[in-house]
């Protein structure tokens, strides 16, 4: 009886997993990037970038719609209650990306994105805790700025509106 009972559970999760599908439409146009500076940044950001693109299928080393883009990564400092017992650095992290279509050398997309996210400061430093929160909060941040990209990659119109 217990057999048969899981048998039709997984015969039931079959079929409603098999009606459900995640795909993301991403237009038929291809994209190529320009050269991204910022040093180990902008390196990271163009690889994400291409990377990101490359999966999605629609990286054209040689299409004429380039995307530029810069990274900038900002730090502050600040203390969240009375007695000053709990310093937190605040990590922001802005993109400016631009899309130009090069073959009639117009501007398809222009914009800034933002994401933020801070870490308990320690005080010292001697930790290395500090310089390692650091590095992997810019590191999420630039996947994250990456994504929303992406996702308003989808809407772009790629006609130029002169």
């Amino acid at each position: 009886m217990f057999k048969i009972k899981l048998s039709i559970l997984l015969l039931i999760s079959f079929s409603i997993f098999s009606c459900t599908s995640n795909q993301i439409s991403y237009p038929n146009q291809k994209y190529s990037l320009a050269y991204i500076d910022g040093e180990f940044d902008g390196l990271l950001l163009k690889n994400y970038l291409a990377g990101n693109l490359k999966n999605l299928n629609i990286y054209d080393n040689d299409s004429s719609f380039k995307i530029k883009a810069s990274i900038n990564h900002e730090t502050n400092l600040f203390v969240t209650n009375i007695d000053n017992t709990s310093d937190r650095e605040k990590i922001s992290t802005k993109l400016s990306i631009q899309i130009i279509d090069l073959k009639l050398n117009c501007e398809l997309f222009n914009d800034e994105i933002s994401v933020s996210q801070f870490y308990i400061y320690a005080s010292s430093d001697k930790f290395l805790s500090n310089k390692t929160a650091l590095k992997k909060i810019k590191k999420d941040n630039m996947e994250a700025v990456v994504k929303k990209f992406l996702n308003k990659l989808k809407i772009i119109n790629t006609e130029c509106n002169e």
